[in-house]
């Protein structure tokens, strides 16, 4: 098998201490109702990830992914996999791949906290948002499907999918800057003043259109599964973002690794990169391909759509810090995670700036 199908794969660990649940509570509300729960059932955590605890579940009958809340107290509308399991469904069938949803269970009295289970689809996951495993043209191939797949999404009649009630079609991006000052203030636990600025500039620069869209809301290379031996998309992962929002929020989502340096692994950002030589794409070729999938103009105000998203990033990330702090994060190595969110408000402000 080659290396690039190899790499990718896919680290799980025995369950974490404090994200242990009653697997035998599990076993019993699931027997009868999905195939395979009657007999044994081996559950192990999904390492990384700093939302939503996810659990791989092998069964006699096949493997299932478990998704559940975080224990302990949370932030206001946070880790909502209700509407993860609604929207995956209601993509089934459509352009988007995604995951087979086969349970939803909103009963925290179960297992301590709502979850669901999907199918579980073999495949790369590559948790960086650079990839550096294969050779140029694979990751080329990559980067274009990424851009495809977003196209797709955008396309989606949210309406005919039964999606009219998911979020409010206007005003999203003043609703998002007041969302996430709210989160970040929530989640504060020092002083940041490139936050706080961040805050005050992005609604005065916010742009007029208000065009309307399904957004995923958190669109990277580390929220999909890659064919394990094809470049290809083959299931968008996490969802726990996903609202009708404006398409060009998730498109400078994904654009946010062009802003970000390079992480002590060399993989975290594209500041600096040898696009020729990687086979990654720059911005202008990511951002030119999904117009041409979209069969859209390229955008001329993305730049906006980056600063809220570093904003709203760095907003998240002291989220996984202070819950890190507070013992209940999903990778231990978020405790790590200060410098991380500070850095993307720096990024952000600079930006802002430089528009100013």
């Amino acid at each position: 098998m080659p290396e690039s199908a190899l790499a990718g794969t896919p680290a799980l660990v025995p369950v974490l201490e404090n994200h242990r649940f009653d697997e035998a509570a599990l076993r019993r509300h699931l027997a009868g109702r999905l195939p395979g729960f009657e007999g044994a059932v081996a559950i192990r955590q999904f390492q990384g990830g700093q939302s939503n605890p996810t659990f791989h579940v092998a069964t006699d009958a096949g493997d299932y992914v478990l998704r559940k809340k975080p224990p302990g107290k949370l932030l206001p509308s946070a880790h909502a996999v209700e509407r993860e399991y609604r929207v995956m469904r209601a993509l089934e069938g459509s352009g988007v791949p995604v995951p087979a949803m086969r349970w939803l269970c909103e009963d925290a009295d179960v297992i301590g906290t709502p979850f669901f289970l999907m199918d579980h689809v073999p495949g790369r996951i590559f948790p960086d948002r650079v990839m550096r495993s294969g050779d140029p043209a694979e990751r080329a191939a990559i980067y274009a499907d990424l851009a495809r797949v977003l196209a797709a999404l955008h396309a989606v009649d949210w309406r005919a999918a039964g999606l009219g009630d998911f979020g409010k079609p206007e005003g999203y991006m003043a609703r998002q800057v007041a969302r996430w000052t709210k989160q970040w203030h929530a989640a504060q636990v020092e002083e940041m003043p490139e936050m706080e600025k961040l805050a005050e500039w992005l609604p005065r620069h916010l742009p007029a259109d208000d065009e309307t869209t399904l957004a995923h809301g958190d669109f990277r290379l580390g929220n999909v599964i890659i064919h394990p031996t094809e470049p290809r998309v083959v299931a968008v992962l996490d969802w726990e973002l996903a609202t009708l929002g404006h398409p060009l929020a998730d498109l400078g989502y994904a654009c946010l690794t062009y802003h970000m340096p390079p992480g002590p692994s060399g993989a975290t950002g594209l500041l600096g990169e040898d696009f020729a030589v990687s086979g990654i794409p720059d911005q202008e070729s990511f951002v030119a391909e999904y117009a041409r999938a979209a069969g859209r103009p390229v955008p001329r105000d993305l730049d906006v759509f980056i600063i809220f998203s570093m904003f709203r990033l760095a907003s998240i990330v002291a989220g996984v810090w202070k819950r890190a702090l507070d013992g209940n994060a999903a990778d231990p190595r978020a405790i790590g995670y200060r410098d991380r969110y500070r850095g993307m408000a720096e990024g952000g402000w600079a930006i802002a700036q430089r528009l100013s």
